[in-house]
């Protein structure tokens, strides 16, 4: 049984690497490294878009409940 599971991980391993390498190098790599960059950089925007929004409705609902403090 433990050498049925080694050499399991073993050529698992050895597919993730040719995966990488193929993904590396292979055809449409360049197209595959663009997309991710653009995939990244999509997933930060949203990210900060977010957080931006988060804040400033925090921003908007403490300066609401001070002025109706001011007022009462």
């Amino acid at each position: 049984m433990d050498i049925k599971k080694k050499t399991k991980e073993e050529l698992e391993t050895r597919i993730h690497e040719l995966e990488r390498l193929i993904a590396k190098k292979g055809v449409g790599s360049k197209y595959l490294q663009r997309a991710e960059k653009v995939q990244r950089n999509v997933n930060l925007a949203i990210f900060f878009g977010a957080v931006a929004t988060l804040l400033g409705l925090t921003a908007w609902a403490f300066a609401r409940s001070h002025n109706e403090e001011d007022e009462e």
